[in-house]
């Protein structure tokens, strides 16, 4: 029963988190027209906790793989609040972005250090449909963002509605203080197992093949309203309701994409699948956009709900071939590519949709998880390495 507990707290609070610092672009038409900001403007101030969560990474992962994640959680959660109610208190862009920046640094905690929690308690047999429910956080987030910002943001400005995420962080943050439990450690068997499980190659195909599938997440999660608002003439308010139910249907997609790994006892077999289904999906969104809105439509469902899929495979294959001793830093590595290429989509996007229109960056974009299918290392696959647990 305790590891469902720590589960639930896991998700609760990387998705309070993600509401923050995913959750930006849903206030993007609201930031434009308040700041006087261009949409690569705009897009670059959204993914200013992106950048945070990446300078951060690596250093939470040895923290959390060096004084256990309950520490390392508790101060990460405390942070992201009180930095994301800063930036919600001043104002102008740079102010703002500098604090969001500080906030995605302290929110990049929880990424390095809740999966590792949630690892070291499951089984391997049980570990797909525990990080696959884990992995919910990030489109649970996203969702909430979707159906409070906007609203909020119309009745009262984009700096209140940043009160929302924020203050659920430092809400979050109390509950993992009372409630959260480290994994056992074990003392190491053999010291192949304290050694870097980077001398091969197949660990970085893992992160290299997860960083291009954030392409088409952040394309649509950044770009999703902005297309429905500009291109297709949908209210915000309208937009951000259909957008938060797709990110829940993502949230379950990763579920299923956790039991498949599960059943199959392969994580990169899945994983293949769902980046060749988000490479079509932007392909269909491009040509949906120049022939017809409604196909348009069915294909940002369709890209919002593969992009997110995979993720949880990702990152148990990373934790299972780091090792115990290793999976702290491995995924603060996972995360720092991931979120590398976030941080440079938004405005890459933007530059690419302003040069060329929409079909034809969405085209491009869709390369890139295309070149994932190629890259994930599913010959020589090992399934269920031991981690932390030892039940």
């Amino acid at each position: 029963m305790r590891r469902w507990v720590i589960l639930g707290i896991a998700v609760a609070a990387q998705a309070a988190v993600s509401s923050l610092v995913y959750g930006l672009p849903f206030l993007l038409p609201v930031l434009r027209g308040a700041l006087g900001l261009s949409l690569t403007e705009a897009g670059t101030l959204a993914a200013a906790p992106v950048l945070g969560v990446l300078i951060a990474l690596i250093a939470w992962g040895a923290a959390a793989d060096r004084f256990g994640e309950r520490v390392v959680m508790t101060v990460g959660m405390l942070g992201t609040g009180l930095a994301g109610l800063a930036a919600a208190a001043v104002s102008g862009p740079v102010a703002m972005g500098v604090l969001l920046v500080v906030a995605g640094s302290f929110s990049a905690s929880i990424s390095a250090a809740s999966g590792r929690a949630v690892l070291g308690w499951f089984a391997p047999t049980e570990r797909g449909l525990a990080m696959g429910i884990r992995q919910t956080c990030t489109p649970i987030g996203v969702g909430i963002a979707a159906l409070t910002l906007p609203p909020a943001a119309a009745s009262w400005g984009y700096q209140w509605a940043l009160v929302i995420p924020a203050g659920l962080s430092l809400v979050v943050g109390v509950v993992v203080a009372a409630g959260l439990v480290d994994p056992p450690r074990q003392p190491p068997k053999h010291v192949e197992e304290t050694r870097s499980p980077y001398r091969g190659a197949r660990l970085w195909r893992v992160h290299v093949a997860s960083a291009l599938l954030v392409g088409p997440q952040f394309v649509a999660s950044t770009y999703a309203l902005t297309y429905l608002v500009s291109e297709l003439d949908w209210s915000p308010v309208t937009a951000g309701v259909v957008l938060a139910v797709v990110q829940f249907v993502g949230a379950a997609g990763r579920i299923g994409a956790g039991v498949w790994s599960d059943r199959v006892a392969s994580r990169l077999r899945p994983m293949r699948w769902i980046a060749l289904g988000a490479g079509v999906s932007l392909l269909v969104w491009g040509v949906g956009g120049a022939v017809s809105p409604w196909l348009a439509v069915v294909a940002i469902v369709a890209v919002s709900v593969f992009s997110v899929s995979d993720n949880g495979l990702g990152f148990t294959a990373t934790a299972e071939l780091a090792g115990p001793f290793w999976a702290g830093r491995a995924l603060g590595v996972q995360n720092t590519g991931q979120n590398a290429l976030a941080m440079a989509v938004a405005p890459l996007f933007a530059m690419l949709v302003t040069a060329v229109d929409w079909p034809w960056a969405l085209t491009i974009g869709a390369l890139l998880p295309l070149a994932a299918t190629l890259v994930i290392p599913v010959r020589g696959e090992v399934f269920g390495q031991r981690l932390v647990s030892t039940r």
